[in-house]
């Protein structure tokens, strides 16, 4: 299978049985993404210089608004897809074999992880990959140390609270926080 149509494979949800050829170009893709994040992480880049690092990463181009601070982790990488004016904190974790789109002014604080890999909860099936995409809108604030799960999709100008664990979408202004992530508030986004 050519790498493109297996990226498109994980970003449709399909599964991945632990110990096949499949299985075995998830890690050829966690070899090629450590590398290269290694080089991102290992010393001081300039913004543009930071910004070609992470294009690497990701295999697409980044709008020159896009701004982090590494260490940024990632054992994929090639399923990311950013908008404009995004800022993503230090010490992010994108597992985004089934895909983690990021919308317009973003906002993603440190240490945040988003995780689009289940395993099967069976004892002889737990080496077996079951990807879901994330989605998150435009103007989501993410608040540092949060964890969004397979499959969420956070609406636009939402707010996850710090260390909020995600399991459920969450509807556009709303404000959630907690573990699991229950809605506290909304917030009036017509102002």
């Amino acid at each position: 299978m050519e790498r493109e149509e297996f990226l498109e494979y994980l970003r449709r949800g399909n599964p991945v049985t632990g110990g096949s050829e499949m299985h075995l170009l998830m890690h050829e893709l966690a070899a090629e993404a450590l590398k290269e994040t290694s080089e991102l992480n290992g010393s001081y880049h300039e913004p543009e210089e930071m910004r070609r690092l992470f294009s690497k990463i990701i295999g697409k181009p980044v709008d020159d608004s896009f701004s982090m601070f590494p260490p940024f982790y990632t054992e994929c990488g090639k399923n990311i897809y950013i908008g404009k004016n995004v800022f993503i904190n230090c010490g992010c974790h994108f597992q985004d074999h089934g895909g983690v789109y990021i919308g317009d002014n973003t906002l993603i604080g440190s240490y945040v992880v988003f995780a689009t890999i289940n395993h099967g909860q069976r004892p002889e099936d737990r080496s077996s990959n079951y990807p879901a995409p994330i989605h998150i809108g435009n103007g989501v604030w993410i608040g540092s140390h949060a964890t969004v799960l397979p499959g969420v999709t956070v609406g636009d100008n939402a707010v996850i609270a710090a260390g909020a664990v995600v399991n459920k979408d969450v509807p556009k202004g709303a404000v959630v926080g907690g573990v699991p992530a229950k809605v506290i508030k909304y917030i009036d986004c017509e102002k």
